[in-house]
């Protein structure tokens, strides 16, 4: 047995489901019968066609087994155990439901309710090594408080004024949630045009000085990108012992990819347009079949599911042993790097790594992104990370062309608008201010949707300990309603399925 056997108003009573309902074990119809194009009755196989009450029908069956009826009580028997709906109208009903059909006029809404307050407690008795299950006793035998008629009338109004209430607030919350993401897009893409803080030629020409623009910041980010190149080609051949006798060996750098400035926007006076290429000493992504060597010590290895809500997510992370004769130079994750998806649903989801662990790969299916100066990584990845800037221009590369992903060709040919260095400075400064308010609220949020939860639980306790209306003496206790539906069962030959004691299973 099970349910909360805690005392009770004098005129309530516990009784087990198969006292004061009928319940109908489903049972799946043959595999043949299904449809998706409404032909026979609507057929309910489990948890996933629930709804907050009713059920959404997705498929039709033309020879159902076991119905249940309007208004009976469909609960959840595996996968998972315990949730609830009601059910619409008549309905065939797989082996993952059962159907309760109230009995003696109780309201089944109230049948409802209480299966809710014991969810747990029935959860807790499912077993099973592929997915946790309840059989038709353990269904039979759960315990529930009956209130009299009249009172479980005036617990389900309650309940559900109380119900409705908090529903409306959490769709307040829910749109306050909404327009903080809103009012995020809206600052991100003021920032990347130019519109958030000062530009660096506004206060230049107040302050009568000069500034290095962006063009000129441009110049100074290629002349070092060539440079870090040269150095490394000489080191390269030094080490191989074959020192360079000439300058020739230089024709082979490649230039990176500008943009085609005709096609773009025009920008605030002393930003400069850039490709993500001209802009970044190093674009690659992870290498290939390293899943076979996770490990539970050893390296972090960095996935396409580690990038969330455009942040670096390491509590649940994946650990690699390098393989034998694998480079690991190529792959390895430094500070300041830019993290982007290139596979999956989350492609273009993006992270900044602002401190670079010990040791840290990234997979196949993630983009790593060098700044040739760490300075300009905080505002490329703003820009990468605005709706309607870099993210659009990625997603549009992506899915637009049929694509199911990025390549590195896509996130090299990205245009950046390149600001001042020292304007790119205060625009990060600026978002950091309020992207921490966000957050704050976004915290606020998430912990009073929470309390609403704990309401739900704290009303339907307060129910079903008889404290959330008060009692009328004049109600007909329960104990007569459940010697009517014996009674009733009795004279109908209906009499309840005999369950077996607890020691017998």
């Amino acid at each position: 047995m099970s349910g909360n056997c805690n005392p009770l108003p004098q005129s309530w009573v516990h009784a087990a489901l198969d006292d004061c309902c009928h319940v109908i074990l489903g049972q799946s119809p043959p595999g043949e019968s299904y449809n998706d194009s409404g032909k026979g009755m609507p057929f309910f196989q489990g948890k996933a066609d629930f709804r907050e009450l009713y059920p959404t029908v997705r498929k039709w069956c033309i020879q159902p087994g076991k119905i249940a009826e309007r208004d009976d009580v469909l609960i959840s028997v595996r996968a998972p155990v315990g949730p609830t709906n009601l059910c619409p109208g008549n309905a065939c009903i797989g082996r993952g439901l059962a159907a309760l059909r109230a009995l003696g006029g109780s309201a089944p809404r109230y049948i409802l309710y209480a299966l809710r307050n014991t969810q747990a407690q029935l959860a807790a008795q499912g077993t099973g090594s592929t997915f946790e299950a309840i059989n038709g006793d353990q269904l039979r035998a759960h315990r529930i408080p009956i209130a009299p008629k009249e009172e479980q009338d005036r617990i389900v109004a309650e309940i559900e004024k109380q119900f409705t209430r908090l529903d409306d607030a959490v769709a307040a919350l829910k749109r306050v949630r909404a327009n903080l993401k809103r009012y995020r897009a809206s600052v991100l893409k003021a920032a990347c045009e130019g519109r958030l803080v000062p530009t660096e030629a506004e206060l230049a020409r107040k302050e009568g000085r000069s500034y290095e623009s962006g063009e000129q910041l441009l110049a100074r980010i290629l002349r070092e990108c060539r440079a870090k190149w040269e150095a490394h080609q000489l080191a390269t051949m030094l080490a191989a012992g074959k020192p360079a006798d000439d300058e020739r060996w230089k024709h082979d750098y490649r230039e990176p990819v500008r943009p085609n400035v005709a096609a773009l926007p025009r920008l605030p006076e002393g930003w400069e347009w850039a490709c993500a290429d001209q802009l970044l000493s190093h674009v690659t992504s992870g290498s290939r079949n390293w899943a076979d060597h996770y490990c539970e010590h050893g390296a972090l290895f960095i996935r396409a599911q580690d990038i969330k809500t455009d942040t670096l997510d390491l509590s649940s992370p994946a650990h690699v042993q390098l393989p034998q004769g694998a480079e690991g130079i190529r792959t390895r994750v430094r500070g300041d790097d830019i993290l982007v998806t290139i596979t999956g649903a989350n492609v273009s989801k993006t992270a900044r790594v602002t401190q670079a662990p010990a040791e840290a790969y990234v997979s196949q299916h993630v983009a790593l992104l060098r700044p040739v100066l760490p300075l300009i990584s905080p505002f490329l990845y703003h820009w990468i990370v605005s709706p309607a800037n870099g993210r659009r221009d990625l997603l549009t590369k992506a899915y637009g062309a049929g694509k199911p992903g990025l390549n590195l060709d896509n996130i090299r040919e990205l245009p950046v608008p390149l600001p001042p260095a020292d304007e790119q400075v205060r625009i990060t400064k600026e978002l950091d201010i309020r992207f921490s308010a966000l957050e704050r609220f976004a915290e606020l949020i998430g912990r009073n949707l929470d309390r609403s939860t704990g309401l739900r639980h704290a009303s339907l306790k307060t129910a079903f300990s008889g404290r959330l209306v008060p009692q009328d003496p004049s109600d007909e206790p329960a104990s007569v309603l459940l010697e009517r539906i014996r009674a009733e069962r009795a004279a109908t030959g209906k009499a309840p399925v005999q369950r077996r004691s607890a020691s017998a299973r």
